[in-house]
């Protein structure tokens, strides 16, 4: 039959037990709650569950044992001392505390959780926008390269016309200027304009009279056949 003392080191042990469980379960809210909430894919939630699990079958543990020992407290033909009462009240206290804790803990690392879920889900909407939007943006972009391709190809052509303008610019210049010294040569030589009238009246003379001959050498020619 268990006794009054077997029940407290059993207490005591299911605390201390509790306590190291505890001090873990606090570790992982600390760790969640201050680093990158990608732990949440590498086990932290299975440990996370485990861990709430264990703690909770310890508090139910812990639970029975010191409502055993009060129990046992209650003969009526062996009342219990002040020091016993106070033990029995001390581990119901000390279960108390590590619910509350429990509790706090829990609540910190569900919020946790519910940040980490947010931001995944955020972080797949930007990555699906991002996959939906990607071809759109690549047709702009080559669209946009091929706009430009065209500008420049256009600013080429202009500038070959550009070039070739100024070249006939610059022949015409080189014309006018020809022009100009042979005006500049003929008007300082008066002489070569009658010079050159004297000899197109000779040549037209030469030919009159190389005309004349050859006829009358026709006719006498013919005369002198028929005659």
């Amino acid at each position: 039959m268990a006794t009054y003392e077997s029940f407290r080191r059993q207490a005591r042990t299911l605390e201390s037990v509790l306590d190291s469980k505890m001090a873990t379960y606090s570790r992982l809210g600390t760790s969640l709650g201050a680093h990158d909430m990608s732990d949440l894919e590498s086990g932290s939630n299975d440990r996370w569950s485990d861990l709430e699990a264990e703690i909770e079958g310890l508090f139910e543990k812990l639970t029975e044992t010191v409502e055993e020992m009060a129990a046992l407290l209650n003969n009526p033909s062996s009342p219990p001392t002040q020091s016993m009462l106070h033990t029995v009240q001390r581990h119901r206290d000390v279960l108390q505390d590590y619910k509350t804790d429990y509790r706090r803990t829990k609540t910190n690392l569900q919020h946790a959780f519910d940040r980490a879920n947010l931001l995944n889900n955020v972080r797949s909407d930007i990555e699906s926008y991002k996959t939906a939007h990607s071809s759109t943006t690549d047709a702009l972009l080559a669209e946009r390269n091929r706009i430009d391709s065209s500008h420049r190809m256009t600013d080429d052509i202009l500038a070959q016309a550009y070039e070739t303008r100024a070249e006939f610019g610059r022949q015409r210049a080189s014309i006018a200027g020809i022009n100009a010294r042979m005006g500049n040569v003929i008007s300082s030589m008066p002489g070569i304009d009658s010079l050159l009238g004297m000899i197109r009246t000779r040549r037209r003379r030469d030919a009159v009279i190389m005309g004349v001959v050859f006829g009358i050498g026709l006719v006498v020619i013919l005369r002198y056949h028929w005659g």
